[in-house]
């Protein structure tokens, strides 16, 4: 087969970012203009380009204040942009997220609020509850991002620790129309869970925030523990006041980008077999279950014959145990490469969307045939760097990390296997 593997896979890749990027997306999906004031406000890793795409697909005077990750910002005129620390929260985004509040309050019902959210906004989005320390906030996060937590436990406990998140901004602007522009990295799409839904009501309970914790052997702080037993942590909930006005619309999707990246392959004429955007599970898991379908794929041509390529999206976790420099992309791909095991004919990609793997700078990383020989031939050992959870340092001594710097969307994770060869 006449490609070259590493083209072509990180093709697919920026294929699938351009695909959901806000200046794709967003002028779409404008709502219609209101009789009264335009105040933008969001939060996320594309919320800076989110608001430029506002800023040149509205007439008419805007302001507002959208927050984002450090190095993420874009320039713009009327919205302000603020950079703020993720994935631990910090002072900078506390400040702003208590600014967003206090720009919502005491609007009118001729006015609209258009919430631009993306992923990585549940941390930016900083806004401690009564009584919770910003200290001890960043401290539960911590322990929640070595725990293994699924994204939907950890929002769970977000949401009620905040100020801000599990629907209390959208009670804080009404009567004003709210119109919620939403690229989601949350698996299953669901808005209530992308940057922890500070527009969208929230069915989960301050007492599932505390069975979560214990569950996983978080030392809870005391301030943290007392807000939780307190009645009023809990969260606006469906079917309760304040959302009549609210609007919350899912602008692009990992499955829009594994569509861009299924059409570029059908192209090159390798065919596309998609897995699905909302897979989940510890990344080591998901390895081995793409490793089984891999060969399958070769040996049986089931269910596709070479050439052919996997794709898939949605958020792994890993469980870290290793003082490793990881991330869960690059931890899939090595884990990938063990089960593989040096076959022939395969090639594979992993990266986030963000172009941020974790809290590394690269995006992913990529393996072939030779990662595990080449690796051993320089005295790396790739079952050590698994198990002290070092995919990244692993990668790097390799010179096979992707790096891309901020792409300014999100929408979660992309994996790419493509297959070449079949093994009889």
């Amino acid at each position: 087969m006449d490609i070259n593997p590493r083209e072509f896979l990180t093709g697919l890749f920026y294929e699938a970012v351009a695909a959901a990027h806000p200046s794709r997306v967003v002028s779409r999906n404008l709502p219609p203009h209101p009789r009264g004031r335009t105040v933008v406000i969001g939060a996320g890793k594309g919320a800076g380009a989110m608001a430029k795409a506002v800023e040149d697909n509205w007439w008419g005077p805007l302001s507002g204040l959208v927050i984002t990750r450090y190095e993420h910002g874009t320039d713009c005129k009327q919205i302000e942009v603020v950079e703020a620390g993720h994935p631990v929260p910090d002072s900078a985004g506390q400040a702003a997220a208590q600014r967003m509040l206090d720009l919502v309050k005491g609007l009118t019902a001729d006015d609209l609020v258009l919430c631009l959210i993306s992923g990585g906004g549940s941390s930016l989005l900083s806004l401690p509850a009564p009584g919770v320390s910003l200290e001890d906030k960043q401290a539960v996060t911590r322990a929640l991002l070595k725990s293994g937590a699924p994204i939907s436990e950890f929002n769970c406990v977000r949401k009620h620790l905040s100020a801000i998140k599990g629907g209390r901004l959208a009670l804080a602007a009404a009567p004003a129309s709210i119109v919620t522009l939403i690229i989601s990295d949350g698996p299953g799409d669901d808005p209530a869970t992308v940057a922890s839904g500070p527009t969208v009501p929230d069915p989960t309970t301050r007492h599932d925030a505390l069975a979560i914790l214990v569950k996983h052997s978080i030392e809870i702080p005391e301030s943290v523990r007392q807000w939780l037993e307190d009645p009023q942590s809990e969260t606006p909930k469906p079917g309760g006041p304040g959302f009549e006005r609210v609007k919350n619309r899912i602008i692009a999707t990992a499955d829009d980008a594994l569509k861009a990246a299924a059409h570029a392959a059908e192209l090159a004429k390798v065919r596309p077999v998609v897995l699905g955007g909302a897979i989940q599970g510890e990344a080591r898991d998901v390895a081995r279950e793409h490793a089984r379908l891999a060969f399958r794929c070769m040996r049986r041509g089931d269910p596709a014959k070479p050439p052919c390529v996997l794709l898939s999206g949605g958020e792994t976790t890993v469980t870290v145990a290793g003082s490793g420099r990881g991330g869960r992309n690059t931890e899939y791909l090595l884990a990938l490469a063990l089960e593989l095991n040096g076959i022939s004919g395969h090639a594979a990609l992993a990266c986030d969307t963000d172009g941020i793997d974790g809290t590394e700078r690269n995006a992913g990383a990529i393996i072939e045939p030779d990662t595990l020989e080449r690796a051993r031939d320089m005295g790396i050992s790739p079952e050590d760097a698994l198990a002290r959870n070092d995919a990244y340092g692993f990668f790097q001594s390799l010179g096979d990390l992707i790096t891309t710097g901020p792409t300014r969307t999100n929408v979660n994770d992309f994996r790419a296997i493509l297959l070449t060869e079949i093994h009889y």
